[in-house]
């Protein structure tokens, strides 16, 4: 095969660098279609990125529907079953990959830019997308996959601790549901429902195209067209609700038989079209976003060496997402170092970031950006983020000047907004033994072999 021929050229040219600042044209395919292309030619590959509003925000009464969704398209569609489609991307060379998360339901494409070669790979990409089979015997493989998936995730203590911040966190807001499920949900969930799941989010409406490679525009508009099809027109998915806003702070402690205790403690706090977003940005950078220059790093773990893993992280999505302060500790020193993370960002939402502190922090960032944008693949992802957020054309292009114009004032002032510390959900997942769990008053819940759990929370 002279794909296979051209193998060891394309290994080599992967890791040419693309431009620092891409240009990104937008455009709309007849049927509705929002795509955004970003040409580069450096290398002779193409990617394509279809992004559906269909995440597990839509899963309602079925949690994990959107992830079977998601799972089942790249097994079976159209004329081909699972193998044969693994066999064709295999003599194409080409990847093809799906995923799911709470805001969007995403299906990725890496091909080569030889006109033969990419209309096969876009042939067979329309019929993942547009008439997967869902069969009932794949129906049930899937289904015991995502099982065995879950089981996998009650043994580890850092997903326990993620699944119960979000259920506490967002409570009845469609974030609250776990991207995977549930074993009752992934146990009820019927080919009906899959099909339902499908036909309203997996809609040329709903969809947002990017495409990042060797062609020109007038290439990529075909290119566009074609990839999207199959897809009836639809409608775009219905706006989310704002996030709850918690009423008082939540301690949840598990018991769980694992080496450190893994802690939790954030809110939700912004969505990804605030206007504070940057300024919130460079502040979380400073704080433990930064991760060996941060403030949580060298409070917590350099100077008390309370925990051998300690930050913090922004997830902004459609609606408010969360602000969460993580840390790995020992058991006996749960309680100390939880209360030292509070104080930290007590101190740093009333005083804000030091003139110094601000200073390194927008260096770091800024000297950092050109290597989050140096492939094609991350381009994508970026320009992925813009057209289904909705974000400005010149987002990355402007990226490190907003950055620079953020001042001390403007983080103070967005943290004082978005973050309250009266509202606090901490989770803490390790062993009963953990001292800090009854010095926080939480309210204390049990692991089972199964990693079943039966939780209570306790308010103050």
């Amino acid at each position: 095969m002279y794909i296979r021929f051209y193998l060891p050229l394309l290994l080599a040219l992967l890791a040419a660098p693309a431009a620092a600042t891409p240009n990104i044209e937008h455009w709309h395919t007849a049927n509705g279609a929002r795509v955004y292309f970003v040409p580069t030619r450096e290398l002779p590959m193409v990617d394509i990125k279809l992004v559906f509003d269909g995440g597990s925000a839509r899963d309602k009464n079925l949690p994990g529907l959107a992830r079977f969704t998601n799972s089942m398209l790249q097994e079976g569609a159209g004329p081909y079953d699972a193998d044969a489609i693994a066999e064709r991307l295999a003599m194409l060379g080409a990847e093809l990959s799906t995923e799911s998360a709470r805001d969007m339901a995403s299906v990725r494409l890496r091909v080569l830019s030889d006109p033969v070669v990419r209309d096969q790979a876009v042939e067979l990409m329309q019929w993942i997308v547009g008439k997967p089979a869902f069969a009932p015997d794949t129906l049930r493989r899937v289904r015991g996959q995502l099982l065995v998936e879950l089981q996998e995730e009650q043994q580890s203590p850092s997903d326990v601790a993620t699944r119960t911040f979000y259920a506490n966190a967002f409570e009845d807001h469609p974030y609250s549901l776990p991207p995977s499920g549930t074993e009752a949900s992934i146990s009820a969930i019927q080919r009906a429902d899959v099909q339902r799941f499908h036909q309203r989010y997996y809609v040329s409406q709903n969809v947002v195209v990017v495409i990042v490679g060797d062609l020109d525009r007038a290439q990529a508009e075909l290119l566009a067209t074609r990839v999207v099809d199959r897809l009836p027109e639809g409608a775009p998915a219905s706006e989310l609700p704002t996030a709850p806003l918690i009423e008082a702070s939540t301690n949840r402690s598990i018991d769980f038989p694992s080496a450190q205790t893994h802690i939790f403690v954030g809110q939700p706090a912004l969505s990804r079209l605030d206007d504070d977003y940057y300024a919130f940005y460079v502040g979380n950078h400073i704080l433990g976003g930064g991760d060996f220059v941060s403030l949580l790093f060298e409070e917590i773990r350099e100077r008390r060496g309370l925990a051998y893993s300690v930050g913090s992280d922004i997830a902004p999505m459609r609606a408010e997402g969360p602000f969460i302060m993580r840390l790995q500790t020992r058991s006996e020193k749960a309680g100390e170092a939880v209360e030292l993370m509070r104080t930290l960002l007590i101190r740093f939402v009333n005083e804000g970031p030091t003139a110094e502190q601000l200073a390194a922090a927008k260096k770091n960032i800024t000297g950092g950006f050109p290597l989050r944008i140096d492939s094609n693949r991350n381009i994508m992802s970026y320009v992925a983020m813009i057209g289904f957020y909705g974000l400005p054309l010149d987002y990355l292009s402007t990226f490190n000047g907003r950055i620079d114009a953020i001042t001390a004032d403007d983080v103070r002032r967005v943290f004082a907004r978005h973050i309250h510390p009266q509202r606090l959900v901490t989770v803490m997942v390790g062993p009963e033994s953990s001292s800090g769990n009854h010095e926080l008053g939480a309210t204390k819940a049990s692991i089972p072999a199964n990693g079943a759990s039966s939780i209570s929370e306790r308010r103050h």
